[in-house]
């Protein structure tokens, strides 16, 4: 039966079509389209979009699940495919980047998952049909499209199990395999592998694809490979090279393979160009819309990315150009227009040809000019009695530093082995290989996954991103199994060690040695297509000195036998197990590092690569004593039948063979706080919990085991979080240096737990006292939905676990909901949420308005890559009502967390939050440029919407309607309300946190003293100005029937409400909120019932002043240049004035309109506005019209009842007054009407019938237009 083919419109035969794009690609540049998703970001969808007819009823919530949109809005995705195709793209990618069954399983849609895929490549090839009609002459080529999932086979979700993986390669393959089938079935002319940031997920892909191909089910396609560059660092997130990359795929035989998303064109250059200068393969690069600003959005425009991407088509880098992130339709046109000329790429010679490429975190590069390559050999159970006693014992850190030592030794590729009979080999293997990728000592270097079992072999494969060596097969069983095995290790991208074996036995002899290596070669390359340079033949190294004759020229054979094969086999490399030399000679270890070093200087000069040996424990050629030299050259070279006899004899006459302990690392000598540094910078755990000890035991420097912490282990992490921030560290080395950390902490807790137990004595606490008595507070951490990264996230949980706090980890992936009921169930004080990629950054908007709407009231702390103190005040702060507070780095969330729960602190710490966010949404807003506004009909219908005959929406009926004037007032009942901050802020006296608002300023260093002077004096003042009567105080509350039109607010002259008495006229909201943004376009009116409900509803006012008296007062001041007392005197008559409005707001909250009798609010509480309503003053954000004071004053009399006057610029006078709205409905808030367009100025201006020009006379700063 024939593979399954389809044929692109414009072609006979599948592999016609491939032909043009091989020819062309020698040609011409060509062309991929651009981001998918930006596309439909702008299309702006709902959940209703999403669902279509078909999933209405589905369980989970699929709005951002953008793959299902070829089912729900196909046509929306044709047009997107024609957009790209009409601006020039020859390729376009099917929308399926999450379309696996793993990614489809955050939406409840893996049945869906084939069908999506096949869909979604009909709908690429309709759309490339047809644009093949317009332009006959230039087919198009449908991508099909394979992301990363969302997990990673790499790394661990968990810093504490650091063997775990939440995806196996398995998983994975399974997952790509149906994912790929349905892109074949429907057509798809390459198969993109992209946006790779664990390399080992691209291979797990990479292996389904060549199965689907080889199994004959499938005739082939070009296959193109783009890894992603996360950061100048030049590494992937798991932590690999950009040219370690391309050798760990390039197995797949790319027709393509390069770059795309997390960097813009000038960022990524120099790591295209490095990619360009180690591939013979075509360039592909895609790159993103420049870089991200603060809310993950891009700003290059087509002009200037197309300006960037020119320069690597102008210096012959690349084959294929187009866009990822943030690019459109005008960015793929403009990089083709400036771009289609220039010729591309031409491929210099493939060092894979020549030279044996491996990789690890970074690439191993070997050739016949490369010095002898060293293979650690210490991770060995068969053949290291200490790393097999770890193993076996799970004391799996010592065995890693057993592997740390080899490659600080000099091995430049680490064998292991878990051949062992007590031993689970592949749960061994597994377990350690997932170790080592937490090890970047050690995972930089290429590994040798060495054992007899090939499943043991396989599974080592499924868990190395790098390319690997296998050691070994042969032809033992026959080539049956021998090409079957070939064939899978070439799948797997790895390099194969051979050994000299055949169905017969063990070649000993050199002429068998060489029989057996050619044979085994002549199938490796003609059957499989195993590259010449990733075959290794290791002709048996067996031990010689054994006292039996036919063993003697056991080191001839083999030496003979390499120069045989490298003379004869090209391509070939030599390998051995050194050690197996001198066997005969265990525990004689100066004996045994003689033979090697000798046994190595000959085999080296006749071809030998490399060899499993010990770097560590070898001896120079040249230093070897002349008699034992002598010695082994002639028991090597076997001419001397007394040579095992002589090498005993000098073994005894030469004493204790051992080498003595060396000196310890010069670094242990160092003062402990240096110490602890310098272990968790390099990761290393074997002296943590003795120095941790030391410093606790200087109780001088560290009273308390906490201190500790506190002290030089959080200097270490902060070193780290430095380093990791400047790009000096990466992803695995950061984890390891977390496990240290929690190492650390892990032998100070019974410290901390005795201390805490002595001081719950003390309280008359008993053991069962609950979690609130024992820590400090509760913290819920997770890494939100979208975001399969941890570890930033997990050093938080760390650090604040160690400083006392019950840390509830959520883990990874975390849905919203899951956050929420973890936060109630947990009593959480503080929630944190983590994030890394940009869709982690709409998701945190969510999980803020879904807390909001939960009613929750915990603080709520914002961390992770892509994160910012702007995008946090901008876009997620004004989601909840609660602090948001961006968390720049583990230890700064501590300090955080702390002042957070800190009665003493909490609220100067919020507001000093709040006040810096504040500026830094102002800043951004009058920053932006070319803002967009809504029509004002538009902002109308996306009003802040109130279900008015809900019971517990109904307006509140006052227990007073009318005015109420209040003469000569007391001041003595205000003084409880007055707040002191602004009284600081009249005389520029401003604390530094934590010691800014009143009474902690009097704490401050620089201002504290002269504010307790002050505030002093001022209460002299204070209780001389109620004692002589020198100021008065008047207000008057009004409560009016009223009900909402529109915009407006029409007061009636009585409860029949047939007569209007007078409007307050409104501004709405204009300027275009985010785009995932459903906040409303909010207007004043908005919280007042409309007249169409036929529901009563009421608006107060308050007018008040306490500055009767103050201007004759500062006169008499002034006249004696007394300017001190005269500023003293119009300060505090300004706090009366405030003090007294916030007196009569509780006053009708809690009497004359009565909708909160029950309130019983702290003066901070009120002063917080921790009531139900709100009191917005006009003039001020929510309604910034000073001339609507003159409505005020006409309904309620004001001058006459109050002597509280309006001036021509409406200004009140006397000026300590205050004068404001008053709306009691629960939903009611606060808003800054920001921008607005002249279409609404000119509404306003008709509705209030005045002139245009009156009004933005009146406006003029909140114009969005010039005047």
């Amino acid at each position: 039966m024939a593979p399954f083919s389809t044929v692109p419109a414009g072609f006979e035969s599948r592999r016609e079509a491939t032909e043009y794009i091989e020819n062309e690609l020698k040609k011409r540049i060509m062309f991929l389209d651009g981001a998918m998703g930006t596309q439909i970001q702008d299309l702006r969808l709902s959940e209703e979009d999403f669902r279509g007819d078909r999933f209405t009823d589905h369980k989970h919530d699929l709005k951002g699940n953008n793959d299902l949109l070829v089912l729900t809005r196909p046509k929306a995705i044709y047009q997107i495919h024609r957009n790209y195709l009409l601006a020039g793209a020859d390729f376009i990618e099917t929308n399926t980047f999450s379309g696996t069954t793993i990614a489809q399983a955050d939406y409840g849609m893996e049945a869906v998952v084939y069908e999506l895929n096949k869909v979604a490549t009909e709908i690429a090839r309709d759309a490339c049909a047809d644009m093949l009609k317009e332009t006959p002459d230039r087919p198009r080529f449908v991508c099909g499209a394979i992301g990363p999932t969302n997990r990673t086979c790499s790394i661990s979700p968990s810093v504490e199990n650091p063997s775990f993986r939440n995806v196996t390669f398995d998983e994975l393959v399974a997952a790509y395999t149906v994912q790929i089938r349905g892109l074949l079935d429907g057509g798809s002319d390459v198969i993109l592998v992209e946006t790779i940031f664990d390399t080992l997920n691209a291979k797990a892909a990479l292996f389904a694809i060549d199965t689907l191909f080889d199994d004959g089910v499938y005739e082939r396609v070009p296959v193109f490979v783009s890894g992603t560059i996360v950061d100048q660092s030049g590494r992937t997130l798991s932590g690999q090279t950009g040219e370690a990359f391309v050798t760990s795929v390039s197995h797949a035989e790319p027709l393509a393979i390069g770059l795309n998303c997390a960097l813009g064109a000038n960022q990524m250059r120099p790591f295209v160009q490095n990619i360009s200068g180690f591939t013979a393969k075509n360039v592909i690069c895609y790159p993103n819309a420049g870089l991200p600003n603060t809310f993950g959005e891009y700003d290059e425009s087509p002009e200037a990315m197309a300006a960037n991407v020119s320069v690597f088509a102008r210096e012959g880098l690349v084959n294929i150009l187009g866009g990822c992130c943030g690019t459109t339709p005008k960015h793929i046109n403009a990089i083709y227009e400036a771009c289609k000329d220039f010729k591309p790429r031409v491929a210099g010679p493939d060092i894979r040809s020549q030279k044996m490429v491996l990789s690890g975190l970074e690439p191993l590069i070997y050739d016949q000019n490369s010095n002898f390559l060293n293979i650690g050999e210490r991770c060995n159970v068969a053949g290291s009695r200490k790393f097999a006693r770890h193993v076996i014992n799970n004391e799996y850190e010592e065995a890693l530093a057993i592997a740390r030592a080899q490659v600080e030794n000099g091995g430049q590729v680490i064998d292991i082995n878990m051949d062992e009979g007590m031993l689970d080999g592949v749960a061994a293997m597994t377990k350690f290989l997932n170790l080592i990728s937490t090890e970047p000592d050690v995972a930089k270097v290429p590994l040798m996954v060495d054992s007899s079992n090939f499943a043991v072999v396989e599974a080592g494969l499924k868990c190395a991103q790098g390319k690997c060596i296998v050691n070994s097969i042969s032809l033992k069983e026959g080539e049956e199994d021998f090409l079957r095995k070939a064939k899978l290790i070439k799948r797997y991208g790895a390099a194969v060690v051979v050994m000299a074996f055949d169905e017969i036995g063990q070649a000993a002899e050199r002429e068998y040695k060489f029989r057996v290596c050619e044979r085994s070669y002549r199938l490796l390359v003609d059957k499989v297509g195993f590259n010449p340079n990733d075959i290794i033949f290791d002709p048996n190294i067996l031990t010689i000195c054994t006292g039996m004759e036919e063993h003697n020229n056991y080191g001839v054979e083999f030496i003979e036998a390499t120069a045989d094969i490298k003379a004869k086999l090209p391509g070939a490399k030599i390998s051995g197990g050194v050690s197996n030399l001198s066997f005969s000679f265990r525990g004689k270890e100066t004996i045994r590092q003689a033979m090697h070093s000798v046994f190595l200087y000959h085999a080296i000069k006749a071809g030998m690569d490399m060899g499993i040996v010990n770097p560590g424990f070898l001896t120079i050629y040249d230093e070897i004593p002349k008699d034992l030299l002598d010695i082994c050259e002639n028991a090597l070279w076997n001419r001397d039948p007394e040579s095992t006899e002589k090498l005993l004899e000098y073994a005894q006459t030469h004493g204790k063979d051992a080498v003595a302990k060396g000196e310890e690392e010069e670094w242990r000598s160092h003062p402990v706080t240096e110490r602890l540094k310098h272990a968790l910078v390099k990761g290393i755990t074997k002296y943590v919990v003795e120095d941790t000890e030391e410093a606790r035991l200087d109780k001088t420097k560290y009273p308390r085991p906490l201190n500790v912490i506190e002290g030089p282990l959080m200097d270490g992490m902060s070193v780290v979080g430095d380093l990791f921030g400047a790009g000096k560290m990466f992803l695995p080395q950061v984890i390891k240096s977390a496990r240290v950390m929690k190492k650390a902490v892990a032998h100070l807790i019974p410290f901390m737990d005795q201390e805490r137990q002595e001081n719950l004595e003390k309280l008359g606490h008993t053991e069962e006292a609950d979690d609130s008595d024992i820590y400090n507070g509760t913290f819920v951490i997770a890494t939100v939905l979208c975001v399969v990264h941890f570890i930033g996230k997990n050093i938080v949980g760390v650090v604040l676990g160690c400083n006392n706090y019950k840390v509830v980890d959520l883990g990874v992936m975390t849905p919203c909901e899951k956050i929420i009921e973890a936060a109630i169930r947990e009593k959480a004080d503080v929630i944190g949420l983590s994030g890394l990629i940009t869709p982690s950054l709409d998701e945190m908007i969510h999980v803020a308005k879904e807390m909001e709407r939960a009613g929750l009231k915990i603080p709520l702390l914002i961390g992770g890559a892509t994160t910012s103190k702007t995008h946090t005040a901008v876009k997620i702060a004004p989601r909840y009502a609660q602090p948001v507070i961006h968390c720049l780095d583990a230890s700064r969330s501590v300090v955080v967390v702390s002042n957070l729960l800190d009665k003493e602190l909490r609220a100067d710490f919020i507001e000093e939050v709040k006040e810096e966010y504040d500026e830094i949404r102002e800043d951004h807003y009058d920053s932006l440029k070319d803002r967009r506004y809504l029509s004002l009909e538009d902002a109308r219908s996306k009003s802040h919407k109130i279900e008015w005959n809900l019971p517990e929406n109904l307006p509140p009926k006052p227990n007073m309607v009318g005015h109420k004037v209040y003469e000569d007032i007391d001041l003595n009942e205000i003084l409880p309300y007055i707040d002191w901050n602004p009284f600081f802020q009249v005389w520029q006296l401003r604390g530094k946190y934590p010691n800014r608002g009143y009474p902690k300023l009097f704490n401050d260093a620089t201002v504290g003293e002269e504010a307790r002077r002050i505030f002093d004096e001022a209460q002299i003042v204070l209780r001389d100005l109620i004692k002589n009567r020198d100021i008065r105080a008047s207000a008057i509350v009004s409560i009016l029937p009223a009900n909402a039109k529109g915009d407006d607010v029409v007061i009636y002259e009585d409860e029949s409400r047939t007569e209007v008495a007078g409007v307050y006229y409104g501004l709405r909201q204009q300027a275009e909120k985010d785009k995932e943004s459903n906040d409303p376009y909010m207007c004043l009116s908005d919280f007042i019932a409309p007249e169409s409900t036929g529901i009563p509803d009421y608006i107060g006012s308050i007018a008040a002043s306490a500055g009767f008296g103050v201007d004759e007062l500062a006169r008499k001041y002034e006249a004696d240049n007394d300017d001190y007392s005269a500023i003293m005197v119009k300060a505090l008559a300004d706090r009366f004035a405030e003090a007294l409005t916030e007196k009569l707001h509780q006053d009708m909250r809690r009497e004359l309109w009565g909708f909160a009798p029950e309130e019983s609010l702290e003066t901070q509480d009120l002063l917080s506005i921790k009531y139900q309503g709100i009191r917005p003053a006009p003039g001020y954000p929510s309604q910034p019209d000073h001339t609507e004071k003159a409505t005020m004053w006409k309904l309620g009399n004001i001058h006459d009842t109050t002597g509280i006057e309006l001036t021509e610029s409406l200004m009140m006078h006397p000026g300590a007054s205050v004068c404001a709205l008053v709306f009691a409905h629960p939903k009611s808030s606060y808003f800054a009407v920001g921008k607005i367009t002249r279409e609404q100025v000119e509404d306003y201006a008709s509705r209030k019938n005045t002139t245009i020009d009156e009004v933005e006379t009146w406006l003029r700063p909140i114009l969005s237009y010039d005047v």
